[in-house]
């Protein structure tokens, strides 16, 4: 006698070879059609989503730029930091802003509580006779003006790349003529923001097996002749180590969201240095629990920080990343084809982070 559950079981497998089958018997696979860099996934999980129009604690936005291109624009952008609870910003100064530095000061001054200002190292004249002299007497100009740090200084490989008004081609952070600027920040209580590399993606080669491929690609570092990226971490660690009455600023979690430990090694050793999270959302948010230990390990040393314009959506995906337990959501404009995850962060640590750490340094740093 027939086993009626065989025959339905039987019957289940050939429907399911067949459906297989005339899959992948189909003129071509919709996928083998779509490039990488369309992907644009819509979640289907049905899970929390939460919407965070405010941070939970007032902030110091220790990473921004000159965005604002008149008065009208500074105004409203100072309309959304009320919104969304910034209290101040760091607005700081570098060669892609097309403003001199009295310029820019000039158009915030109207409303300067809202504002904090960098200015530059200027190299003009670097190795010359009589150079640290005037480059001092530069900086110390610019601290009389309402300077309270200096940066981004930025070392892609082929030196300062931000320099203004002088080139810093070729000139690193540890570089000996330097060393004269760097004291005198120290002294005058002038914290140095840096960014150091990129993402370490950007160094790799760019293939298939390259994790952040989209983003790479754009932003590929070709370091034929220049520094490559453990030899910009030497230069940086070199300058920290050297200059221990300087208190400098890792721009970006100084582009190691990719290897944390190595990260804390630098924090453990230097308690002049300090990180800020600035324009990385992307790239510490796909690995939520390492990165939320690690900003709970060295909550005392993180800083808030933007990098990326003006608008209320940019501050609240931060916040949303900082704040909550989401997870598996997008967020294209950042250039990165992963999901994010959010890192539910202690208030005392978000207090730190938000406000407390940037005003320790811009108080007690005086």
């Amino acid at each position: 006698m027939r086993n009626p559950l065989l025959i339905v079981l039987v019957s289940a497998s050939v429907a399911l070879v067949s459906c297989n089958a005339s899959r992948s018997n189909e003129a071509g696979s919709p996928a083998d059609k779509i490039f990488l860099k369309d992907f644009n996934p819509i979640v289907v999980n049905n899970i929390p989503v939460t919407h965070v129009e405010r941070a939970k604690f007032d902030i110091i936005d220790m990473h921004a730029h000159d965005y604002a291109a008149n008065i009208e624009e500074v105004e409203q952008w100072t309309k959304v930091m009320d919104q969304v609870g910034v209290l101040n910003t760091a607005v700081m100064h570098c060669s892609w802003i097309g403003r001199p530095f009295e310029e820019y000061v000039e158009l915030y001054a109207p409303f300067k509580d809202h504002f904090k200002f960098w200015c530059c190292f200027d190299y003009t004249g670097i190795g010359e006779e009589g150079w640290p002299e005037n480059a001092i007497a530069t900086l110390e100009r610019c601290k009389e003006m309402g300077a309270i740090g200096v940066g981004e200084l930025g070392d892609k490989g082929e030196g300062d790349t931000y320099a203004r008004p002088g080139d810093g081609h070729n000139i690193h952070i540890d570089d000996p003529r330097v060393k004269p600027l760097i004291e005198k920040a120290g002294e005058l209580k002038m914290p140095i923001s840096i960014h150091i590399a990129e993402p370490y993606w950007m160094y790799l080669p760019m293939d298939e097996t390259n994790d952040g491929l989209v983003n790479a690609v754009t932003w590929h570092v070709d370091t034929t002749n220049c520094y490559g990226y453990n030899k910009l971490m030497e230069s940086f660690e070199n300058a920290v180590r050297e200059n221990p009455g300087t208190i400098f600023i890792a721009c970006h979690y100084l582009n190691m969201t990719h290897d944390l430990p190595r990260l804390g090694a630098l924090l453990d050793k230097y308690p002049n240095m300090y990180f800020d999270i600035s324009a990385r959302v992307a790239e510490s948010a796909h690995t939520p629990r390492a990165t939320r230990e690690f900003l709970i390990k060295y909550q005392d040393r993180v800083l808030f920080g933007t990098d990326n314009g003006m608008e209320a959506p940019m501050y609240q995906t931060i916040f949303r990343v900082l704040e909550t337990n989401d997870e598996h959501f997008y967020c294209p404009e950042l250039g990165y084809h992963w999901a994010l995850s959010g890192f539910n962060l202690p208030d005392e640590v978000l207090k730190k982070l938000y406000h407390d750490n940037a005003e320790r340094i811009l108080t007690e740093y005086k």
